[in-house]
């Protein structure tokens, strides 16, 4: 539906979108925004959050594993490969 159309027609695009309906609103005949019910925006905003918390375990564990097997360098040892013996140099 183009944007323009959609500002007249806000209370029935509104009830279509909460009966189910999914909703795609164009500019310039390309899509420029959905309108969706807010119960599955919420969903989807749960969904979101769970991936983040998937994606930090995930970097915490392969930290971990890293740990473990031996494949992590002090700060000293990191800044002796690039030459420097000091720190704070």
């Amino acid at each position: 539906m183009p944007l323009s159309e959609a500002s007249s027609q806000l209370t029935e695009l509104a009830g279509d979108v909460v009966a189910g309906a999914k909703k795609v609103l164009t500019k310039g005949g390309e899509p420029f925004v959905a309108v969706i019910d807010a119960r599955k925006l919420g969903y989807y905003r749960a969904l979101e959050a769970e991936h983040r918390q998937r994606v930090v375990l995930s970097d915490i564990a392969k930290g971990l594993e890293d740990v473990l097997s031996g494949r992590v360098r002090s700060g000293v040892e990191l800044q002796e490969s690039f030459g420097r013996s000091n720190p704070e140099d």
